[in-house]
């Protein structure tokens, strides 16, 4: 894809990498998928003692892609994803059963130099959510708002900017009604970005709070990886995933509070196999 991708690309990388995979339940999942596009997953969970159990489905036909998900509350998800409905649009559309005001219809609009996405909720009175980003995938400026036809007013109004080179990804988001100022810088270490260092300040305004946040990830065999995070409140997580086999990982993860050592670490195991 050209062009500067969407809004929600801005900081993306830094989140993914102190957040992504960390987990302090029990899961398991299992996936497979026919020659004729037809994809099956299922997971459980252990959540504290609280098992969930869902199962979702995915079909791709040509530019469409369907997605069903069924839990354990007897809750339906789909989400239809038409690529190309024009040139450089994507189409995406939502809703649950039993809950019909989740309805969402999304249209994303990609070009070499813009990208434009808006969020409707199909209901009465509803959020309507637009997001613009101008520049490419070096250097991107955006801005995302949200505005409440119900009440007349703006619900959210968000402006970022992110900078992307083969060795670092760095961004600044002003988001909360410009209230939190979030800043974050990636660095890797090698071409094929799997050791990596990252640094996130978060300055709440209004709270006059501060929250700074270090990680990495390191790669010790193509197999293997390990990543760490650690903020300035004391609380340190990382995590160990082994590739079984392709496409079938192993996660262990810990998490555990340096100011409150009388608690006990958290542990977390997820299983992903993929016959």
């Amino acid at each position: 894809m050209k062009g500067p991708g969407l809004f929600s690309d801005i900081g993306k990388k830094a989140k993914d990498l102190l957040n992504r995979d960390y987990t302090c339940d029990q899961k398991l999942t299992i996936s497979t998928c026919s020659g004729s596009g037809l994809g099956l997953t299922s997971a459980a969970v252990n959540k504290g003692g609280h098992y969930t159990f869902d199962v979702s489905s995915q079909y791709k036909h040509k530019n469409t892609l369907i997605d069903v998900k069924v839990d354990t509350d007897s809750n339906i998800s789909t989400t239809v994803t038409i690529s190309d409905v024009l040139p450089y649009t994507k189409a995406i559309a939502t809703f649950k059963i039993p809950d019909y005001h989740s309805r969402k219809l999304e249209l994303q609009y990609f070009h070499d130099h813009a990208s434009i996405a808006s969020v409707v909720g199909l209901k009465q009175s509803p959020v309507v959510e637009l997001s613009a980003t101008l520049g490419t995938r070096a250097a991107a400026f955006g801005i995302e708002a949200g505005f409440d036809t119900a009440s007349g007013n703006l619900a959210k109004y968000t402006l970022g900017a992110g900078f992307t080179k083969p060795e670092y990804n760095a961004s600044i988001i002003l988001e909360d009604k410009l209230d939190t100022l979030r800043a974050s810088y990636v660095h890797h270490l090698d071409a094929a970005q799997k050791t990596s260092v990252v640094a996130e300040i978060v300055r709440q305004f209004s709270a006059n709070k501060n929250i700074v946040t270090v990680g990495g990830q390191y790669s010790i065999d193509p197999q293997t990886s390990v990543k760490a995070r650690l903020n300035n409140s004391g609380k340190f997580a990382a995590l160990l995933q082994h590739e079984l086999k392709p496409k079938s990982v192993l996660t262990l993860s810990s998490d555990f509070d340096a100011k409150a050592l009388e608690k006990a670490p958290k542990f977390g195991l997820a299983l992903a196999l993929k016959p």
